[in-house]
């Protein structure tokens, strides 16, 4: 049974009600005994995503798997890539050691 949401035009009170598709809606205010109740639009609270359903979701992982999405042409099985292989950085030329400086006379006066 879904799940619908109903507000009161008179004094703003919002509910949920769980009902059949047959049943009527609420017509009274729970909160402020008003008859002017309407049902709200509201998005559900789940969200289908990725490629489409399949036809073996439920069947054993042996069997193929057929996208019903997508006509039922069968999937083939994913493979991972191979990593790519990459090159040592080269390392850093060396640099010639710096020489602390010498520390500079000032003249006596």
């Amino acid at each position: 049974m879904p799940i619908y949401a109903f507000e009161c035009d008179a004094c703003g009170h919002r509910f949920d009600r769980l009902q059949k598709l047959s049943d009527a809606d609420p017509t009274v205010c729970p909160a402020c005994g008003q008859a002017q109740v309407r049902r709200q639009l509201t998005a559900p609270s789940f969200r289908l995503a990725g490629a489409g359903w399949y036809e073996t979701d439920f069947k054993k992982d042996g069997d193929k798997k057929r996208n019903l999405a997508e006509g039922g042409a069968a999937k083939p099985e994913a493979r991972p890539e191979p990593a790519a292989k990459t090159e040592p950085a080269a390392k850093p030329a060396a640099s010639p050691p710096v020489k602390p400086s010498e520390p500079k006379s000032t003249p006596s006066g």
